[in-house]
């Protein structure tokens, strides 16, 4: 450096392109993405499961807490308003098909199956294999590109990070949610409903108090989108109403149990072009689970979209759990009263499958979060997933 320069700080990587490749340099960031488990890793974190699941709670105390639970998120919401989770800023990048026409402006993550070797610089603009194959997440950017510019004219681009992502020239997600008129079952509807000119309906199931709502409407800001959000908790949807950026306008939030035969909406079935469900079906019994994902797609129109994230089987939470606390497999009891299951890509696959979905994506998120005041390290697991109801029966 010569004379007289101010040296420039290097720029730190998003999130979604942090790659641990030197354990040496484990705390230089609060997280990493992509970690991936070796055998010793995989077998520490199984008995630890095997260990915290030999005391189950009674029938009597499972079927308790099946009576309670909207009681017990009444509650956690009284105590916690909306100051306990944070707004979910990454959405975007993991689900660009929630604002299409800035996909172009989100972070892109790259494959995790591409982690072990990170794309050279020179490589930025053509991601190829040794043999010269494009990657698949290179592919569904390029899918992305074709489909939104049927939206927006500006050159525009996305990077869906997937390990098994499905998605061909004739079933791009953004393309089902293209902005054009419904052809639902809403069209023989005769009664307005909330939302019922917009261009793109998205719903929220299990909405908490709006940190997925708010960020979608903050950075959405077409003019034919509508949301819908619905809670179990009433608590939790009266905190959405009264937030400042809730406009009657643009979204609709309300009281829905999702594990009941019938869901109470504001909108009609078939009418809904993407249903977004983040750490919901975890809160759920399991049994309850291809109910539930059956009714979102009644709900979904032709080519609708169903984004998905959960946690993974192995998470750091799993493990942490006490003996005790398990009332099933893999499913359990906080102490605060509510429950949480961790799930397999392999039961996704199949719940989503089994309702008649086309899988568009169905990945592990392994990431390793660092305390680094603490020197602690935490492993985190989430299942990530994309399914269409197809465009034709």
């Amino acid at each position: 450096m010569s004379e007289g320069e101010e040296a420039v700080p290097a720029k730190r990587p998003q999130f979604g392109t942090r790659f641990l490749s030197n354990k040496k340099n484990v705390f230089e960031h609060n997280a990493w993405d992509n970690v991936v488990w070796d055998e010793t890793q995989e077998a520490e974190a199984k008995a630890k499961v095997q260990v915290n699941s030999e005391v189950l709670l009674t029938t009597e105390e499972i079927e308790k807490l099946e009576q309670e639970a909207a009681g017990q998120w009444d509650a956690f919401y009284g105590i916690h308003q909306n100051r306990f989770f944070k707004d979910r800023n990454w959405l975007f990048t993991e689900f660009p098909e929630l604002a299409p026409h800035l996909a172009h402006t989100f972070p892109q993550k790259q494959n995790p199956r591409d982690a072990a070797c990170p794309p050279a610089p020179q490589s930025q603009n053509t991601a190829l294999l040794s043999d010269g194959e494009v990657t698949e997440s290179e592919k569904h950017r390029n899918i992305l590109e074709t489909s939104i510019e049927r939206i927006s004219p500006p050159p525009q681009s996305s990077e869906s990070s997937n390990i098994t992502d499905r998605t061909s020239l004739n079933s791009d997600p953004c393309e089902s949610i293209a902005e054009s008129p419904h052809t639902s079952q809403e069209n023989s509807a005769t009664d307005s409903f909330p939302g019922k000119d917009a261009t793109l309906r998205i719903l929220e199931v299990g909405c908490g108090v709006g940190n997925t709502v708010f960020p979608i409407l903050k950075t959405n800001n077409k003019e034919g989108l509508f949301v819908y959000c619905c809670d179990f908790s009433s608590i939790a949807v009266d905190i959405v109403k009264e937030s400042p950026d809730y406009d009657t306008k643009r979204c609709h939030a309300f009281v829905c149990d999702l594990s009941s035969e019938e869901w109470e909406t504001p909108f009609p079935k078939g009418s809904l072009d993407i249903i977004v469900c983040i750490f919901v079906l975890s809160a759920l019994h399991p049994d309850k689970y291809p109910q539930v994902i059956s009714k979102m797609v009644e709900y979904l129109r032709p080519g609708g979209l169903i984004l998905y994230r959960d946690y993974g089987r192995y998470d750091m939470a799993q493990l942490r759990f006490k003996k005790g606390r398990c009332l099933a497999d893999n499913f359990y009891m906080r102490g605060d009263g509510t429950r949480c299951y961790f799930i397999t890509q392999d039961e996704v696959r199949e719940l989503m499958t089994q309702a008649g979905l086309e899988e568009v994506q169905n990945l592990v998120d392994r990431r390793l979060q660092v305390n680094r005041g603490k020197q602690l390290t935490m492993y985190r697991v989430w299942v990530q997933a994309k399914y269409r109801k197809p465009a034709h029966p």
